[in-house]
């Protein structure tokens, strides 16, 4: 099934890049638990390796598996193809990978999840990268963080762990005008609450281990192309508009069209960093993707129930939840996320450092892990786990101040949910 536009996104999130396996007739797609594939004759592996036939070579590559989830990945969020690989921070350095250099630098959003912000600070300066990190609140210091070496700006769509919604339009803006790709990490929204290629991102990534898989089993990340950006309009991006060595002098951007960036991080990405999406983990995600916007829908339902009750305790200093008629993004949520805010967010807890140390050790029913977008409620402290690395400076500017939880709600009854948070905060705040 082709992702025609006349579908609908529930029927898109079921039958999206699937068809009945041609060997079998198994309607749901299989597990091609497979290394390598046989091919017709010599001319037919000649022509894979050289790219002038698309088809299966060696799974660290491609995989039919894969290739459903890929499909069906870009076409829940509008893009001409996707490129899987084996988590959410994997696939931030492929984003990143064909744009980047020795002496280049990305625009960064302060407001990211604690692992991103480190690896962005610390990890790729080991490539001879630099992120400049601003508010992209403050669009004059976005605009200002911009120099020669700039190659992209980066973003969350809501971000992790405020749950702050960003101005996708402004940084598209402010992107288009400086010839560079704006890059919008989609996990926390899902292409069900937000798509970011309408708002004008050129590349989405996800970490696929929350939402879409939505069960907690396996980790896995994506890219989206949206095939909209001219990666020959500069000498800015060699990677896609040169003569690539590797390939006889071919230029995947003026070969492949709207499908440049996709079959380089095929071709090249997963070649050479090898950071491969097994297939039972691609099937574990398309089975999370196919029930997606029922979840998504009660994950919102929840969490504007429990935020709300949050909001009025007098236990609690702040709720950071977008979908708040308090909060300065709720005018902002209707114009990305028509659908909901999502369900992750924080709230400042009456007692500081401890009462939060005691409140997540208090809880019954929330799951206390490093992850979210599970359908199980989860909590977390951010300050002294995800975030621990950062400066105080750092934390405070993430929205993971000492004093600050993080909830990622679930689909469980949303009155449990508060009733194990009554409890928990009756004994923090002790």
């Amino acid at each position: 099934m082709t992702g025609s536009p006349s579908y609908g996104f529930d029927t898109l999130q079921i039958h999206a890049g699937a068809r009945p396996d041609p060997a079998t007739g198994a309607r749901q797609t299989p597990i091609y638990q497979t290394t390598a594939y046989v091919f017709r004759d010599a001319d037919h592996a000649a022509a894979l390796f050289n790219l002038q036939e698309v088809g299966y070579i060696y799974s660290r590559l491609t995989n039919p598996t894969v290739a459903v989830l890929q499909e069906r990945v870009a076409t829940l969020e509008g893009g001409v193809g996707a490129i899987c690989c084996s988590s959410g921070h994997a696939a931030q350095i492929m984003a990143l990978f064909p744009l980047m250099g020795p002496g280049l630098n990305v625009v960064v959003s302060t407001r990211l999840y604690g692992g991103s912000i480190t690896q962005f600070s610390q990890t790729i300066k080991r490539f001879g990268w630099e992120a400049k990190f601003v508010d992209t609140d403050d669009l004059a210091a976005v605009e200002g963080a911009i120099d020669d070496n700039t190659r992209a700006i980066f973003c969350e769509s809501i971000a992790n762990p405020g749950g702050y919604v960003t101005d996708l339009d402004a940084m598209a803006a402010i992107a288009d005008k400086a010839g560079l790709p704006l890059i919008v990490d989609n996990t926390s929204a899902t292409p069900y609450l937000c798509r970011p290629i309408e708002h004008g991102a050129t590349l989405v990534v996800h970490s696929m281990t929350k939402y879409l898989t939505g069960n907690g089993t396996v980790t896995g990340g994506v890219v989206v192309d949206s095939g909209r950006f001219d990666w020959s309009a500069s000498d800015k991006f060699p990677s896609l508009s040169a003569p690539e060595p590797a390939y006889h002098g071919l230029k995947f951007h003026e070969t492949f069209g709207p499908l440049g960036f996709t079959f380089h991080g095929i071709a090249v990405g997963l070649r050479d960093l090898g950071m491969t999406l097994n297939p039972q983990a691609a099937h574990y995600t398309l089975m999370g993707i196919e029930t997606l916007s029922l979840r998504m829908a009660r994950h919102v339902e929840n969490a504007e129930k429990v935020a709300k009750w949050l909001e009025d305790d007098p236990r609690v200093e702040f709720v950071t939840y977008a979908g708040l008629k308090s909060s300065p993004y709720h005018d902002r949520v209707a114009r990305i996320c028509p659908k909901g805010a999502s369900s992750l967010f924080t709230f400042g807890v009456k007692g500081g450092y401890d009462a939060c140390v005691k409140l997540v050790d208090s809880v019954e029913i929330f799951s206390h892990v490093a992850n979210l977008g599970d359908t199980r409620s989860l909590i977390i402290h951010s300050a002294s786990t995800t975030h621990r690395q950062l400066t105080p400076e750092q934390q405070e500017a993430a929205g993971a101040a000492p004093n600050v939880v993080r909830l990622s709600i679930g689909i469980e009854d949303a009155d449990d949910l508060i009733a194990d948070l009554d409890q928990a905060l009756a004994r923090a705040t002790a």
